[in-house]
């Protein structure tokens, strides 16, 4: 999913595609960039699988914990035994109920209202902080757009809220959010697949720029990975952005002081693993808002289309399966030793300092145009040219200093070791919460290989150059 994937999360979410410059001229021809026109069998295959499992897929990781501790192999066992069936796994699981729709509905209404009726403040008293209007990146069709970027605002809100109401009003308890976990599943999935019909149905009716529409003639790539570039609702309410960062990063740090909660309630005591993945992730989700603006430039906004892929992944996959290891310990309380605990904070430390400074040279390398210092020393890059659908030839600078000489992708690789920090948190007791990194390990690998088709088709021979002086992706030496 995406970046919700997630955060794909999630981190649905931070993850940049290539360097874009300022500059733009009339000379001779480059290459173009999107989305490609036509789908090949392959992709077809996938995207079909994709719509028909991911569903259950999700339901799978969330139903284990409920009915087995979270073993992934005893309901395999008991299906392939004949101890039980898909239909007594299924009258197991908790149903819709209106409880957990009333709950959601108040959610995604706070968060709109929060989106779109509370401009931002906090840049004007948070040093270094972006919000308030903001550009966003040049589209395929030469357009840009204006963004509102309140997120930081809207987290910290939520977030006073829940500590008050957990501190004083006591109108719901803190574990509100687990007691009603499968049925706010069905929920979201609800959500997740109205938003995305509703976005199909939009791109054919009234496409929001109908010149950053691609349809490739099959209905079911269409569905999934979107025809809308930026399908907007008035001039503010952007879906890219309204679904990536809420509600479901805003929440992700709210499900886990709920799972810490129920620990809390069933144990008398929160195991000093909850607390790490609560932080760990929470360092993770901060940075997003506080880089908001930032993330204007990343692949979700500058390439992704808004389809089934963003609306129903940022809506189910994302809170549900990036939140696997705070669920996990809530059925299974794991004391760290001393050294396993610190060692995971400082994987989860590190990967977080590569990922955040590896952006940061970019973020900083694009802001001066390459004036700027790199590692002590000023950067060197790649000229490119590139033409968007307007016909407009544009110029890049493709960083080849600082980590962006050490490899193509080192950003994913903070991000990986973020990723296995999560899952060492749980122990080695089972494999349920290494689902994680495994998922990552996948998206960021097909994202590398997706990115560079992209660049290659964007700049043509100016990207050979540009991978024969960073010759590396993710591991230098390895890959």
């Amino acid at each position: 999913m995406s970046s919700a994937v997630a955060m794909e999360a999630t981190r649905r979410r931070q993850r940049l595609s290539s360097n874009w410059g300022a500059s733009e001229t009339t000379e001779e021809p480059a290459g173009q960039w999107g989305r490609a026109w036509e789908v090949d069998w392959f992709s077809l295959s996938a995207v079909i699988l994709l719509l028909c499992t991911a569903p259950f897929l999700v339901f799978f990781f969330v139903m284990v914990c409920d009915q087995y501790q979270c073993s992934v192999s005893q309901p395999l066992v008991e299906l392939y035994s004949g101890e039980a069936t898909l239909r007594s796994i299924w009258d197991k699981a908790p149903s819709f109920t209106w409880t957990a729709a009333q709950i959601y509905t108040v959610w995604v209404s706070f968060q709109v209202v929060l989106y779109m009726c509370v401009p931002d403040i906090t840049h004007k008293f948070l040093p270094g902080y972006a919000g308030g209007v903001q550009d966003g990146a040049r589209t395929p069709a030469g357009l840009i757009n204006k963004y509102e970027i309140n997120g930081l605002q809207s987290w910290l809100i939520t977030h006073a809220l829940w500590y008050a109401n957990a501190q004083y009003f006591h109108w719901f308890s803190p574990t509100i959010i687990f007691d009603n976990w499968i049925p706010l599943l069905w929920c979201t999935n609800i959500l997740g697949y109205a938003v995305s019909t509703f976005a199909f149905v939009k791109a054919y009716l009234f496409p929001t720029n109908p010149e950053d529409c691609k349809f490739t003639g099959n209905v079911f790539y269409n569905y999934m990975m979107g025809i809308e570039f930026n399908p907007r609702i008035g001039k503010w309410f952007d879906f890219k952005l309204f679904f990536n960062g809420r509600p479901g990063i805003v929440a992700w740090t709210l499900i886990n002081l709920s799972y810490a909660a129920k620990q809390q309630e069933l144990y008398g005591y929160v195991t000093n693993s909850m607390i790490l993945v609560n932080v760990l992730q929470a360092i993770y989700v901060l940075d997003f808002f506080w880089n908001e603006a930032w993330y204007l430039k990343t692949i979700d906004i500058c390439h992704d289309h808004f389809g089934w892929y963003l609306g129903w992944g940022d809506c189910v996959w994302l809170p549900f399966l990036y939140t696997l290891q705070g669920l996990y310990l809530v059925y299974n309380p794991v004391q760290l030793s001393t050294a396993h605990a610190a060692a995971v904070l400082l994987l989860g430390l590190v990967g977080y300092y590569v990922f955040r400074s590896t952006n940061h040279q970019k973020d900083l390398f694009r802001r001066t145009d390459g004036k700027c210092s790199i590692w002590g020393n000023k950067p060197t890059f790649i000229e490119c040219a590139y033409r968007s659908g307007d016909g407009g030839l544009h110029h890049s600078k493709l960083m080849t200093s600082g980590f962006w000489g050490v490899a193509r992708h080192l950003n994913y690789t903070g991000d990986l070791m973020g990723s296995l920090a999560y899952c060492a948190a749980c122990g080695f007791g089972h494999i349920h919460p290494y689902f994680y990194i495994v998922y990552m390990t996948i998206l960021l690998v097909h994202r590398c290989v997706r990115d560079e088709h992209r660049c290659s088709s964007k700049y043509g021979k100016d990207w050979k150059r540009y991978t024969d002086a960073v010759p590396y992706r993710l591991l230098p030496g390895i890959f």
